[in-house]
């Protein structure tokens, strides 16, 4: 088992930036691929970004160039800088992590992860 506990939303204006944090815990050495993920209200939820064991990372283009997966394993913590944030980018966002390596169309990758945080909110306002 692996909990994950995700932290660092906030309330925004556009253009600002914010870094979430999601604090792993249990058999996170079970876990190879860890991702970010996001569901805005009424919407599906969405992969953001993802990094593989090895710090191979991948993004959604919506957020490519903007946002950067980063983890810190002495600390058991995963990472998502968000920056130049947009009226599109309000939701909640998760952590999740996964038994597998990372793999496949990002994408088509929610189903791939096993292992969810409760989410924390973000917000943007213009």
């Amino acid at each position: 088992q692996v909990q994950l506990v995700e932290s660092g939303g906030d309330s925004v204006q556009a253009g600002e930036s914010l870094r979430l944090s999601c604090s792993a815990s249990g058999h996170k050495s079970s876990s190879y691929c860890m991702g970010w993920f996001r569901r805005p209200p009424g919407k599906e939820t969405e992969a953001l970004a993802r990094i593989d064991w090895d710090g191979t990372t991948t993004y959604a283009d919506s957020v490519k160039g903007r946002f950067a997966i980063s983890q810190d394993n002495a600390k058991n913590t995963l990472y998502l800088q968000m920056n130049n944030l947009k009226s599109e980018d309000p939701a909640m966002y998760f952590c999740a992590a996964s038994v597998y390596y990372c793999s496949g169309p990002i994408s088509r990758s929610v189903f791939d992860f096993g292992y969810w945080g409760q989410g924390t909110q973000v917000t943007v306002s213009s």
